[in-house]
């Protein structure tokens, strides 16, 4: 089916010059793909794929810079003076067709095809499988598949066989999601029925594949109705069954929802702020920990018998070492792992400020960052909101108040009113470990009382710990560095116990 549609003004002058240098050779030349697509929805292509007839040899002698690397017989045209990234590399695919797919995930055998149908024909879904020319001033949308109804309607449906496209690539069923979640789309009941029954085939990928499309869906506007697509379609038992496990998990108290509703609102209110992906994460993560670590709360009071309550005690430290185990399972990088492990970790600091003081706000500061004190909040935020409260309230209002006033204290030992140069050069202490122990036992004493930042306290306190011996000076150090955690914690015990919360 051919449809006409002019595009051209849509389309960037280095991407018409790829299409009408292959025409003037004498070849077809399509733009194909998600390109095509978001150009009849008038959205900005991530990228630019055209597809010919040509082959790749051919294709290389038309265009200046080239690369051909592959097995797919796709040229990337090089334009080295732009400086879009989407511009800088047109990939050019002859026409081809595909053999079976023993691994789920790659073909067999690809063999140059004859003709645009037989491309087209391989893709996997319908708003995917157009074709978009201008050639001799036509411009045609071709769509033998019925792409433009269905963007249309707004469905996401296979090409052809759901099941045959899902067993030709397991990936296509998450990809089916994304798209979803990404142009706010509903799959086609025969999409969903398929990737139902095919769901398992996702064990076939690869990690770092579903690793990209998961995180595809989480920066998606949709990204919490993306998750419960996952797990209604079987597919979340095979990425992250943990996050299953909090479906029907009661908290009572302040919270409206369960465990997993909670964490879905959390999520989108993170999604809907432009928050980056890590703090997405947490905010999905933050309280993953706790249908294991869920127990029943005493009732006092008989008129409050028949009610269900519950604690959590620790959630924030299980939770944290499953948010590790998961992103390591799905091979995210180290630094992502390692923000996202302490926001899930320290989530429950800031839970009351009637217990909360300045000086451990100081001490968590210390422990995350200050590069990540703001980022901890906005995750505090979306716990609150998916509770079912609102961002601006009082709790809220005042921990800002109380960071701020905190980061205008000392919190490292860069900070101090002393460094290692002056302990050597005015206070004669030698470099070695003594003098680490002794700006960490520095440190906690600017931590409790910032006025004590002074050359002369903190050199008076230098000689007093300059007498000490090894191992007593040692010990002092280095319970600095435990007294940080043990204080956090007993700041948080006090407020599960003082305030029954079950958080």
């Amino acid at each position: 089916m051919e449809t006409k549609i002019d595009l051209d003004s849509k389309i960037p002058s280095e991407v018409s010059h790829v299409t009408e240098t292959l025409e003037k050779a004498g070849f077809e030349a399509f733009l194909v793909g998600g390109c095509v697509r978001d150009l009849v929805m008038d959205r900005i292509p991530k990228d630019w794929d055209v597809t010919t007839n040509a082959k790749p040899e051919q294709i290389i002698e038309l265009f200046k810079k080239t690369v051909y690397e592959n097995d797919f017989g796709t040229v990337m045209v090089i334009n080295e003076d732009v400086t879009h990234e989407t511009l800088r590399q047109i990939e050019v695919t002859p026409y081809r067709t595909e053999g079976g797919y023993t691994d789920f995930r790659h073909p067999d055998q690809v063999k140059f095809g004859q003709n645009l149908e037989e491309d087209l024909k391989r893709r996997d879904f319908t708003i995917n499988a157009m074709a978009y020319s201008a050639s001799n001033g036509q411009c045609i949308v071709k769509d033998i598949f019925g792409g433009l109804k269905d963007i249309q309607d707004k469905t996401i449906r296979t090409v052809g066989e759901a099941d045959k496209r899902f067993t030709e690539d397991a990936l296509r069923m998450l990809r089916a999601v994304r798209f979803a979640s990404e142009l706010n789309f509903s799959i086609s009941t025969e999409t969903m029925e398929s990737i139902i029954k095919n769901a398992h085939l996702i064990q076939k990928i690869s990690a770092e594949r579903i690793r990209d499309e998961f995180t595809k869906i989480i920066l998606s506007p949709n990204g919490s109705a993306g998750i419960t697509m996952l797990q209604k379609l079987g597919l979340l038992q095979y990425i992250i069954p943990e996050l299953e496990d909090g479906i029907g998990v009661d908290q009572s108290g302040e919270h409206a929802y369960d465990v997993w509703t909670h964490a879905l609102y959390s999520m989108q209110h993170a999604i809907d702020k432009n928050y980056p992906l890590e703090i997405r994460l947490a905010a999905l993560f933050h309280d993953i920990g706790k249908p294991k670590s869920r127990r029943r709360r005493e009732i006092k009071s008989a008129r409050d018998a028949a009610k269900k309550e519950y604690t959590f005690y620790g959630h924030e430290v299980i939770g944290a070492r499953m948010t590790r185990k998961i992103m390591e399972r799905l091979k995210f990088t180290r630094d992502e792992i390692n923000l996202v492990e302490k926001l899930v970790r320290h989530h429950m600091f800031f839970s009351d400020t009637e217990v909360i003081t300045l000086s451990a706000v100081r001490r968590i500061i210390a422990k995350i960052g200050k590069e990540n004190i703001w980022a901890l909040m906005n995750v505090r935020e979306c716990d609150r909101v998916g509770t079912n409260k609102k961002e601006t309230s009082y709790r809220l209002r005042k921990y800002f108040a109380m960071i701020e006033e905190a980061l205008r204290d000392p919190i490292s030992v860069s900070q101090l009113k002393v460094d290692g140069n002056y302990l050597i050069d005015t206070l004669g202490i030698a470099p070695g470990p003594r003098m680490g122990w002794i700006l960490n036992a520095l440190l906690e004493e600017v931590l409790d009382d910032p006025s004590k930042n002074t050359v002369e306290h903190l050199s008076e306190l230098v000689q007093s710990l300059n007498a000490l011996g090894d191992g007593e000076l040692k010990a002092l150090g280095e319970r600095g560095k435990e007294k940080k955690e043990a204080l956090e914690e007993e700041e948080v015990e006090k407020l599960h116990k003082k305030h029954g919360v079950r958080k």
